[in-house]
């Protein structure tokens, strides 16, 4: 048991995952892959239920990349089927508890369904003040930074206006710190184009857990880890 004791430590306050490794977890049990996508659902609940125990005031989960659309239609329709039924399970559950969902991405290429089930989520928590979860659906850290540049030259911002806190007001993390640690399940080791502007100065943190076993143990690993690097932002140690 790892042992943590919260008044002598220094947490983050924002918290990415790249929620990895739901297949494989599934294969090593000789399950279908949309199995482990289940299991993998399933503990998104209990690990916001953890991190808040703990403070955390920002969330962002890399639940669907930009490149994920390359999966066979199957898996993508079991996929979207999952979100569906946890926006359904979840979402009132979340309003209670005052947690605002926030959305990182886009909806294009998602059903009208499944569209209007996130924006009815996205509208009733958006003036909690809890924590914020930001899902990343849809989403890409090159084509966010592409976007940004283009809605800058559409709003004709002359090139000596433009500057990191300027641009970062273009960023689908518009509002939201920076993410303090970018925790990564399934033991591989790149962000895959995950906040890639966001990221500069984060700290990353590798486990070989796969997402549906990612739970208490290995999230107090993973803030023990945070709390004994000295985060010095470019500057000298």
């Amino acid at each position: 048991m790892v042992s943590i004791k919260a008044e002598n430590l220094s947490f983050p306050v924002h918290i990415a995952i790249i929620m990895d490794g739901n297949g494989r977890w599934a294969t090593q049990r000789g399950l279908l892959r949309l199995e482990g996508h289940k299991a993998g659902v399933e503990n998104i609940r209990r690990v916001i239920k953890e991190l808040g125990h703990y403070g955390i005031k920002y969330i962002t989960l890399y639940a669907f990349s930009t490149e994920n659309w390359r999966r066979s239609k199957q898996e993508l329709r079991g996929l979207f089927n999952l979100l569906g039924r946890v926006i359904n399970k979840e979402t009132q559950n979340f309003h209670k508890e005052g947690i605002k969902i926030n959305l990182l991405g886009n909806l294009e290429g998602l059903s009208p369904l499944l569209k209007k089930k996130v924006q009815k989520a996205l509208e009733l928590t958006k003036n909690n003040k809890a924590m914020t979860l930001s899902i990343a659906l849809n989403y890409g850290g090159r084509a966010e930074i592409i976007g940004a540049v283009k809605e800058i030259i559409k709003r004709g911002h002359p090139p000596d206006d433009i500057n990191e806190e300027l641009f970062s007001r273009y960023l689908y993390t518009n509002g939201i710190p920076e993410p303090d640690i970018i925790i990564r399940t399934g033991g591989e080791l790149r962000l895959s184009n995950f906040l890639l502007w966001q990221s500069a100065y984060s700290e990353y943190y590798s486990t070989p857990s796969y997402w549906p076993d990612f739970d208490e143990e290995e999230i107090k690993k993973a803030l023990v880890v945070y709390t004994h690097r000295q985060r010095r932002f470019g500057g000298s140690g």
